[in-house]
Parts: structure tokens; C-alpha cells; sequence
């Protein structure tokens, strides 16, 4: 057990069947998301993850998941020009651009990309944030992102358990319909939205694990990886948090990564992925001077290492460590 963690005890229940290193993975929610999909990216899975960028609420991953299948185009009534630049109200501010149609085209692209990975996708990782749901007052429209529009725009509230199973429910459906190998693990952000409250921000992640694990109750492909409890009960010490005293630092995210490889991957996975994450390790370490016989003795063993591995994992690409590593 990591030296970390404390000795409350933990079940976490592992998927069946486990996650294997050819699996395709696409990830879609919060910013805890992309953490884990950087080291999945890190260790060379198959990954994509937000296609519609950081989302936060279940109303929106649901409504992004519909156009993923449906392959469907944003929505040019929900287009809003906000600052000097076009924005969407389905969409994060890194699509936004200074001309509309750029916006509409970077979007999409991104749905289209969306659709195909999920078509052949092995697993959907879904990470909620938050029950805290904004709509616009004309209309009564969810939105999934502000663009930080007068406040005046907007009318917040707090989605029933209720709504949230409902919606949680009809996507997966979809999904199955859709993907019908697709398996969904769903998480909870333990990144707290102090902004909303430190009350209402328990009452909001209380009413997404009620919804969540309502769904992982009906449907069998579907499971629960509890990243929101190992922080706040299992480590349940700010010397997890960053700066903000909100988000996980590098030490917590480590700790949620090992339990999630521990439960959630094949042993043959783990050691594939441990083997891809040293790679990578080497791939972006920071060299002051190349010109050295050590740094050459460095790039020829792991040169090495890829040629070894290009035979053992034919279904990865090693492309662009073979430029990086090749000898000179």
C-alpha cells in the first residue's frame, strides 16, 4: 500500500473484463478528466479525451455524448459573440475564435472526431463535477460554459437526483445502442467548487454519486472508480491540494492513478503501461548537453528499447520516439 495513504479501508471494486493496453479510452467531464488523460496519453493508450473541451455538469457531457453519436453539428442558434469573440454555449472557451465560421469548423471537426472514436471506443471514462447546472433566462437553455457573460444572463440551480439519473440513463442507453462493446466507469471530480459553497458543494457532489451509482445498480457495463472518496476520505489531508487549497497536486493525482492501474488493468497492462510511461519519461526529459557520450549512450539504449517494443506492441505507434531516439 502507498505510504501515503491512510489506513481507512477502501473497496474498490474492479471492472469485468479489466482494462487492457489495446483498449481504445475516451474520457469526458471535468479537469480531473484530463489528468487522467494525460497519463493514459503518458503511457500509451489510445485516448481522446473532451472533444468538447473541460465540462462540468451532467447536462452537458450528456448533451455532448448525444452528438457524438448522432454526429451532429453545433447548434448555430447557440452561437454568442461575447467579447470581441464568437463562443458557443455547448462548448469550452478553447474553441472561441475571432470569426464565427473558425469556431464552427473547429467544432465540427472536434464532434466528427468525436464520433468516429467513439464508435470503435472500448471504454468511456465519465468524470462529473458538479450538480450545480446554469441555463440561460431566454429560453431556459443549459449551458455548458459562461465565457464569463453578465451573470444577469444565466439562472443556476441545483439538479434533482432525478434529473441527472434521467439523463444519465438515456445516455447510456444510447451508448448501448450506439457501441454495443462500450464499457462506461464513471467518476466523481474530487476537485471541491468552493465558489458554489462549501455546503452546496456537498450537496452537489452528494446527488452526483446518489445518480451515479444508481446507474452502476441497472446497468452491468457500467462502473464506479472512486477518485472523489480517495481524496477526500482516504488521503483527507490538504497536503493533497495544490495552492488553492481545491485541486489534487502531482502527490494526490499519483496516489489516484496507482489505485485506478491497481483495480482497473490487466497485471499485463500494468507492466506495458509502466514500460510506456518510463519511455515517455526519457522522451521529454530535458537534456543540457547533447553533446556528451552519456546523452548518446541514453538515446541508443532507449533507441533500442523502441525497436524491442515495435515488435512487441505492433498496435502502437513508436514513430515519434524513433525520430527523437535514433542515432545521430
Amino acid at each position: 500500500m502507498n505510504s501515503l495513504i491512510t489506513s481507512l479501508p477502501i473497496k474498490i471494486q474492479a471492472p469485468d473484463p479489466l482494462i487492457e493496453h489495446r483498449d481504445k479510452l475516451m474520457l469526458i467531464g471535468s479537469c480531473f478528466s484530463e489528468h487522467m488523460g494525460k497519463r493514459l496519453a503518458d503511457a500509451k493508450f489510445d485516448v481522446l479525451e473532451n472533444p468538447h473541451g473541460i465540462l462540468f455538469n451532467p447536462l452537458s457531457v450528456c448533451h455532448s455524448i448525444s452528438q457524438y453519436i448522432h454526429n451532429a453539428q453545433a447548434e448555430d442558434s447557440r452561437f454568442a459573440y461575447l467579447n470581441e469573440t464568437w463562443n458557443h454555449w455547448d462548448f469550452h472557451s478553447r474553441f472561441s475564435a475571432l470569426e464565427k465560421e473558425h469556431a464552427a469548423t473547429l467544432m465540427s471537426d472536434s464532434i466528427r472526431l468525436g464520433h468516429d472514436f467513439l464508435q470503435q471506443a472500448d471504454w468511456l471514462m465519465i468524470t462529473l463535477g458538479s450538480a450545480f447546472q446554469y441555463f440561460l433566462k431566454e429560453g431556459a437553455v443549459p449551458v455548458a460554459n459562461c465565457h464569463r457573460a453578465p451573470g444577469q444572463l444565466f439562472d443556476k440551480k441545483l439538479l434533482s437526483i432525478e434529473a441527472i439519473s434521467t439523463a444519465l440513463q438515456e445516455t447510456i442507453e444510447a451508448l448501448h445502442s450506439f457501441n454495443p462493446k462500450l464499457k462506461i466507469i464513471f467518476t466523481i471530480s474530487p476537485v471541491r467548487h468552493v465558489r458554489d459553497g462549501v455546503v452546496e458543494n456537498n450537496r452537489s457532489k452528494a446527488r452526483l454519486i446518489e445518480a451515479v451509482h444508481a446507474m452502476t445498480d441497472l446497468f452491468p457495463h457500467c462502473f464506479y472508480f472512486p477518485a472523489y472518496e480517495l481524496l477526500i476520505d482516504v488521503l483527507r489531508d490538504y497536503r493533497y491540494y495544490d495552492i488553492d487549497l481545491v485541486h489534487p497536486n502531482f502527490a494526490a493525482t499519483q496516489v489516484v492513478w496507482d489505485q485506478f492501474t491497481a483495480h482497473f488493468f490487466s497485471v499485463i497492462c500494468r507492466k506495458t503501461a509502466e514500460d510506456m510511461q518510463a519511455l515517455s519519461t526519457a522522451r521529454h526529459h530535458k537534456v543540457r548537453f547533447s553533446e556528451t557520450q552519456a546523452y548518446t549512450r541514453f538515446k541508443d539504449n532507449f533507441y533500442a528499447k523502441v525497436m524491442d517494443y515495435e515488435q512487441q506492441y505492433p498496435y502502437i505507434n513508436f514513430g515519434e520516439e524513433k525520430e527523437y531516439f535514433k542515432p545521430e
